[in-house]
Parts: C-alpha cells; sequence; structure tokens
C-alpha cells in the first residue's frame, strides 16, 4: 500500500521518468475530468445569466418607464452592470479567500451567495435601488466567489494542455450564453418576470454542487501549518511588473466590453425592421465565442505561440467590429456578420487569462492573479454600460455615439499591451511542479528571441536553464 504524499517513479511504457508525488494528476484522469466539467458549469451558469442580462433589461426597463422614472435605460442598465461590476471587483478577495478557506469551500459560498441574491431579486423586481442590492451586488458577489477558484483549480490538474481546456471550460459561458436569452425569454412570457428569476435561482444554486468536485492537489508534501489571512496575501503578484502592464491594458480595453451586450436587444428593436430576431445577434456572440474560445485555446498550446500578442489581436478585432455596429442599422445581414466576429475574438480574449496569468505568475500566484485582475476590470465593466445609457437617454435613444465611443477603448488597451515587452524584470523566475519563486537577478537586453518547450515567447533576456527531473531554473520574463 502507497503512503499518502509519497514519492513514486513515474514511468512511460515501463521506463523511468524520475521520481513525482501521488498527489499531483497527470494531464487527463477521471478526477480532471470531473473538475474540468465542474469548471464548465459553473462558467456556464454564472456568466450565461450576467450576459443575457438584455432579456430582464428590457423588462425592467418597460416596468421603470411605466412609473414614470427618469433615465430609465441608465437605471436599468445599471443593475446588469452592478451585477458584472461586483463579480469582477470582489474577485481579488476572492483569489485571497480561495488561498485561505480553500477552493472548494469559497466556489460553495459563491454559489450560496448567487442563488441567494437571485431569489431576494424576486421580491424585489419593481424595485432598482434594491435590485442593484440583490442581483448587482450579491449575485456578482457569488459570481466572484465561484469565478475565480474555478479557473484556478484548472492548473492544478492541468500544465501541457491547459490552454485548451481553460478554452473549453471558458466555453461554458458561450453555450449558456447561446441557450439563455431563449430560455430567459421563455420562462418570461409563461411565467413572469417574479418565478423567472426564482427559476434562475434554483439553477445558480448547482455551482454548490459543483464545488464538491473541486479538490485542489497540494503544493507541498510537507506538513505546514494553516495559513493566516495576512500570510494568505501574495506580495509578489503585485510586485510583478509585466503582470501590472498587462492587467492595465486589459482594463483600459474593457471600458466598452460589456456595451453591446446590454443594449443589442434595444438596438435592434430600434434600427431593424419590426419582427427582426432580438436575441440572435447575442446567439451569433455565444456560438463563435464558444469556437473561438476551443480554438484559441489550441492555438495558444502551439509551440512558438505568443499569447499575449494574440490577446491584442482581439481586442484590437473587438474594437474595430463594436465601431461598425451602429452602420449596420437596417442591414440585419450585417449585424450577423459583426456579432459572429465579435464572438470569435471574445473567445480567443476569454480563453487567454488564466493560461496568461499562470505564464507570468505561477500556480501559487495565479490565483490571487486572476483576482486582482478581474477586481481591477470591474471598474471599466461598470462604467461604461452606464455612461453609454445615459448617452442614449440624452440624445434620445440614438445608438450611434454610444457603441462607436465602447470601440475606442479596446484599441488603445491593445496598443498600451505592446508596452509589456518594455518593462524589464529584475528578479529570477523559478519554475518547479508549476510554482514560481523569485530571486534576485540581472537583465540584459540583447534583443534574443526564443521559444521555451511551452511555446512561450522569450524575449530580451539572458535565459539559462537547469533541468533535473522535470525543474527548470529561467533566467528570463514570459511574454
Amino acid at each position: 500500500m502507497v503512503e499518502e504524499g509519497a514519492v513514486q517513479p513515474l514511468t512511460r511504457n515501463g521506463v523511468s521518468r524520475g521520481p513525482r508525488r501521488d498527489d499531483v494528476p497527470a494531464d487527463g484522469g477521471s478526477r480532471a475530468w470531473a473538475v474540468m466539467l465542474g469548471s464548465f458549469f459553473c462558467n456556464g451558469i454564472l456568466f450565461g445569466v450576467i450576459n443575457s442580462y438584455g432579456v430582464l433589461y428590457k423588462e425592467f426597463v418597460d416596468n421603470l418607464q411605466k412609473n414614470n422614472v427618469t433615465n430609465a435605460s441608465g437605471k436599468a442598465a445599471l443593475v446588469g452592470s452592478f451585477a458584472m461590476g461586483t463579480t469582477f471587483f470582489v474577485s481579488p478577495v476572492s483569489g485571497v479567500l480561495t488561498d485561505w478557506i480553500g477552493i472548494r469551500q469559497t466556489t460553495f459560498l459563491g454559489g450560496a451567495f448567487a442563488s441567494a441574491g437571485m431569489l431576494l431579486s424576486s421580491f424585489f423586481s419593481d424595485d432598482v435601488a434594491a435590485l442593484c442590492v440583490t442581483y448587482g451586488a450579491m449575485y456578482g458577489l457569488g459570481g466572484a466567489l465561484a469565478y475565480t477558484p474555478s479557473l484556478a483549480v484548472l492548473g492544478h490538474y492541468f500544465g501541457r494542455y491547459l490552454g485548451i481546456v481553460n478554452g473549453f471550460v471558458t466555453a461554458g459561458s458561450s453555450a449558456f450564453t447561446i441557450a439563455m436569452p431563449y430560455f430567459m425569454d421563455m420562462l418570461i412570457r409563461t411565467t413572469g418576470i417574479v418565478w423567472t428569476l426564482r427559476i434562475l435561482s434554483a439553477i445558480s444554486g448547482l455551482i454548490m454542487l459543483c464545488a464538491f468536485l473541486f479538490k485542489p492537489v497540494r503544493l507541498t508534501t510537507s506538513p505546514t501549518k494553516r495559513p493566516t489571512l495576512r500570510d494568505a496575501f501574495n506580495v509578489d503578484v503585485i510586485t510583478n511588473s509585466r503582470y501590472v502592464v498587462w492587467t492595465l491594458g486589459i482594463a483600459i480595453s474593457l471600458f466598452g466590453y460589456f456595451v453591446p451586450y446590454v443594449y443589442m436587444l434595444k438596438f435592434v428593436e430600434a434600427n431593424f425592421a419590426e419582427g427582426s430576431d432580438t436575441k440572435l445577434p447575442i446567439l451569433c456572440i455565444g456560438v463563435t465565442s464558444g469556437l473561438g474560445r476551443l480554438v484559441f485555446g489550441y492555438i495558444a498550446d502551439l509551440k512558438g505561440v505568443n499569447r499575449i500578442y494574440l490577446q491584442q489581436l482581439s481586442f484590437f478585432s473587438i474594437g474595430i467590429l463594436t465601431i461598425l455596429l451602429p452602420f449596420s442599422a437596417g442591414y440585419y445581414g450585417w449585424l450577423v456578420v459583426i456579432t459572429l466576429g465579435m464572438g470569435i475574438f471574445d473567445g480567443c480574449f476569454i480563453s487567454l487569462l488564466g493560461p496568461i496569468a499562470f505564464d507570468l505568475c505561477g500556480r501559487q500566484g495565479a490565483t490571487q492573479a486572476i483576482g486582482m485582475l478581474l477586481g481591477i476590470c470591474s471598474i471599466p465593466l461598470t462604467i461604461g454600460p452606464y455612461i453609454a445609457g445615459v448617452l442614449l437617454d440624452a440624445r434620445g435613444g440614438d445608438y450611434q455615439l454610444p457603441l462607436l465611443l465602447a470601440g475606442i477603448p479596446p484599441l488603445v488597451g491593445a496598443a498600451a499591451m505592446f508596452t509589456i515587452k518594455c518593462v524589464s524584470i529584475d528578479k529570477k523566475v523559478t519554475v518547479q511542479n508549476g510554482n514560481l519563486t523569485y530571486t534576485k537577478a540581472s537583465n540584459n537586453f540583447n534583443n534574443v528571441r526564443q521559444d521555451d518547450d511551452k511555446g512561450r515567447l522569450i524575449e530580451n533576456s539572458d535565459k539559462s536553464i537547469d533541468c533535473n527531473n522535470g525543474q527548470r531554473s529561467y533566467n528570463y520574463s514570459i511574454l
């Protein structure tokens, strides 16, 4: 019988490849596939609901206008953008909490908050202020607590195929985004807005079941004491220069990202022939976003591919396509083509968040790296749709200016991310079993451009490799 935590020889076709711990699974296996599916459903449920807010938005706007509420469009949009913003704003707390109490426990709490928030929303469906608390704050909090660990746990079970696995998992939100608008519209027509919210509460409760699948892999076999909350905060993440620049570039890009999701249904109603399918554009984004996550997740794992360059391409394309949206007015076919393209590059952007965080910060820092990234992104995701709503009301329902302005930030963010390669790093990066540690090292900018064995770009630095039983020490920074 083998004791837990014992070191066993790793063999392949009977040939020893050195020791490994029995508590570190390889890429694959029943537990790994179960974790992947659980993460798929967590992402799908959370963002399927959030991305389909346009269906609820229409109902909320109609109710507010019947009650003669001023700035109805902006206030109703605030509820949905507040949910998205809270999901990302609280993600740094989620990252720290995950390291403190565990991946499984944090995800379970997230499912509980999301379900409770949606249930309470059903009692205040005509009160925007209350909805900002129940739907915006509570559901957003639940989303934050569940989303960050659902991505972080993937790095515990996958390494070589992390890109494609992350692409499959994040495709869950696309799959649910495809179905949710039609499902929610059917519920509203048959049961009303109140019972629609209650049914969504029950669906959100399934996240708590997914949490039981998330058993993290221990990063060390030596006994350790339970970390305090102060110890759980990883300072190395916020002192990683390239990570900071990458995060700011993404934050800039996201000021206009959520605007098309919120206003697409109303945009179609106002600018296309009566009877045009108002939900088809969101469906198109969902379908091709799922495809994009799988395709670009696979591409990101190929040798020689720079993941950050791929992400820049996605933001540039999203910006151009968003600017083109108002010019499709009256031409439904062009609208479908544009939204199909937006979905593909949306999938590229989303699928690379986790892998790039692991590239830059390692397994030990990835959880909080993802959380801090999402927390910073909450600001533009919350402000962007609200500003668009104010402009929309001020211009009497003209969507041209709000959509044109929404396309500019992704272009600026894509350009800003070029500065990542100009940022020096004065630390030596040591990667061991997916863990990242830092020691002082010097920089030497000789315009070196090479690829490591994971296909990640090594540029503008010295590189030295020491291999011993799968351990590598690199003196470089990964772009």
